[in-house]
């Protein structure tokens, strides 16, 4: 007997998107087979919401997007942000303060509903990464104020890091002397083998997005499904009982996941298909 799926989350990029960021004609069918079955459709990205809208456009068939990783739930359908949540600028100085301590490349974006706008820093140390991020969102960008300070609430922190260990032992730092924030790993968006740590408030997850949505829809969360690509989908794969990991995914996140095709090879779709009634 196939189980009962009430909603359906689903990651963005390497996961709904194809590697040129359109949507298959088999996923975007169904897309619309869920919304005839009355079973509830999320996108978590990491993206912020306008950069969401560089990709979903209106007439695709969505009820709700947790965007910049869970920081912000938009009603799709009615066209209304529901929810949000911003790191206190207290808190957020104290991380800049340690950021500028190491002389770390750093963005820091402001607070939603603005967080495609964002404060940047240039360590001594020229990055790559960093440069070619700066070249895409420069028309977004400011630099961070001299006096290393921000008066005013932030959603999150975008730190890129060289390798894994450099990553590891500043997330160590971090969570020794600061309470009250989420680390997130990603794998860098240019495909070039730097690791991404964005910070955001401590109760910031995709996972957490879905399950305030289950909340406000009286979903149970068991009877929900969820496909990613990346570490920073872990907390959503996490929370539902049915999870997928697509084939473009790390292998050592493919133990813990059921497997999916890539997101090549309509991974949403095909992997969807194993619980429709």
């Amino acid at each position: 007997m196939k189980e009962k799926i009430e909603l359906v989350a689903t990651d963005l990029d390497g996961t709904l998107l194809r590697n040129d960021k359109s949507i298959s004609s088999e996923d975007l069918e169904m897309l619309k087979h869920l919304g005839e079955q009355k079973i509830v459709r999320v996108l978590a990205t990491g993206r912020n919401f306008r950069k969401v809208r560089e990709v979903i456009h209106e007439n695709v068939p969505v009820d709700y997007v947790a965007f910049s990783s869970g920081a912000g739930i938009y009603d799709f359908q009615n066209r209304e942000l529901i929810y949000y949540q911003n790191i206190e600028n207290n808190n957020a100085n104290v991380i800049i303060r340690h950021l500028l301590q190491h002389d770390l490349n750093f963005y820091l974006f402001r607070a939603i509903p603005e967080n495609h706008k964002c404060w940047y820093h240039k360590g001594n140390k020229k990055c790559e990464e960093f440069e070619r991020y700066f070249i895409i969102h420069r028309d977004y960008t400011e630099l961070l104020p001299e006096t290393g300070k921000i008066e005013i609430d932030a959603c999150q922190f975008l730190i890129i890091f060289e390798n894994e260990t450099e990553f590891k032992e500043f997330e160590l730092e971090l969570k020794k002397e600061i309470r009250d924030i989420k680390i997130v790993r990603a794998s860098s968006p240019l495909d070039t083998g730097y690791v991404w740590m964005e910070i955001f408030h401590s109760s910031v997850s995709k996972g957490n997005a879905v399950k305030y949505i289950c909340d406000q829809k009286n979903i149970k969360v068991e009877n929900t499904l969820s496909i990613g690509n990346d570490y920073n989908d872990t907390d959503l794969l996490d929370l539902t009982p049915f999870s997928y990991l697509t084939g473009n995914g790390p292998l050592d996140l493919k133990l813990k996941y059921r497997e999916a095709p890539s997101n090549e090879n309509n991974a949403f779709s095909v992997s969807i298909k194993n619980h429709l009634l």
